[in-house]
């Protein structure tokens, strides 16, 4: 009887936990077009919050959920930093993820920090790794959001390093996935998946392969469903990565001016991953260059380049600091 007084006992108001919840499925929602800085100061506010709860008198079924909260907090805070160029302070927080999901018992929020290693690996250009940890988290998830996205991020490493079989093979498994779980009330999560979003990886499969024409399906089909009629965007991020693929496709394609437009565009969103823009521009550059060498037309791009490795550079130094 003592021993389940005490696992019952709670320093925690009623409905402190339900409002935590809420508040975190939130800042998930947000993540799409809230400026980059701006979330990271709310994800760590509200984590602040959870680290100190945690600290506190509380039922074992609280200290549990406050994990399972700490965790999602955690990984979303991680990608936030990535995006904004704070690459060290990135892979503290997706340790902490890893962490807060091995401690709860969690294994959607584990898996979610190999996703998280995996797109880290990725920008860097280490895409045996991709694979490799791509394929270690799909080990220890069942079928879940985690699941599919991990399984598109094999396809992308298999692709960046030419292997088109197994990189369609991933492609396709992925969609097997997604159709097997229910659509998501809230696409807009940063931590659920849904056909739009497995549409946006295998733009950039596709472009990654040479596969043009479908490449040019996807990527349009992006841009078109997350533009407003007033220009603005409901995923910019996306967007930005969709006009880098149709970028690549008009670069092979001969066509300086659509492939100019289409560079120079991706730099054009306020909300933005810095890391990701920076690796998918200067492959953009990289292509306009070497078809168009002389052209003064491609500089354009390099110069949105430039400026974003600029911007790149200083937020890392200041995530350093």
């Amino acid at each position: 009887m003592e021993l389940a007084r005490l696992a019952a006992a709670s320093d925690l108001g009623a409905g402190t936990i339900e409002s935590i919840c809420e508040s975190v499925e939130l800042l998930c929602r947000a993540y799409p077009g809230t400026p980059g800085p701006v979330l990271r100061d709310r994800v760590r506010q509200r984590l602040r919050y959870v680290v100190e709860l945690l600290g506190r008198r509380l039922s074992l079924a609280q200290h549990r959920e406050l994990l399972v909260q700490a965790g999602w907090l955690a990984a979303l805070l991680g990608c936030v930093h990535h995006d904004l160029g704070q690459v060290e302070d990135a892979e503290v927080a997706r340790q902490a993820a890893q962490q807060m999901g091995r401690e709860a018992g969690h294994d959607e929020i584990a898996a979610w920090a190999f996703e998280m290693a995996a797109w880290f690996a990725l920008v860097d250009q280490r895409y045996e790794a991709v694979v490799d940890l791509a394929v270690a988290g799909q080990a220890i998830t069942g079928t879940s959001n985690a699941l599919v996205q991990l399984t598109l991020q094999e396809a992308k490493g298999h692709a960046r390093l030419g292997d088109r079989r197994r990189a369609y093979e991933a492609l396709a498994r992925g969609a097997a996935i997604l159709d097997r779980l229910p659509d998501p009330a809230h696409p807009e999560h940063h931590f659920v998946f849904d056909h739009p979003k497995w549409v946006f990886y295998a733009a950039t499969v596709h472009a990654w392969l040479e596969d043009d024409d479908a490449a040019e399906e996807h990527a349009r089909e992006i841009v078109d469903r997350h533009t407003r009629s007033d220009g603005s965007s409901t995923a910019p991020m996306r967007v930005a990565n969709a006009r880098v693929d149709l970028g690549l496709v008009h670069v092979r394609r001969g066509d300086l001016d659509a492939a100019v437009s289409e560079g120079v565009g991706a730099f054009e969103f306020e909300r933005q991953s810095l890391s990701d823009l920076v690796a998918r521009g200067g492959e953009l550059s990289a292509a306009l260059r070497a078809r168009f060498p002389g052209e003064h037309r491609a500089d354009e791009v390099h110069d949105r380049l430039a400026a974003a490795r600029t911007t790149l550079q200083r937020a890392d130094r200041r995530g350093a600091a």
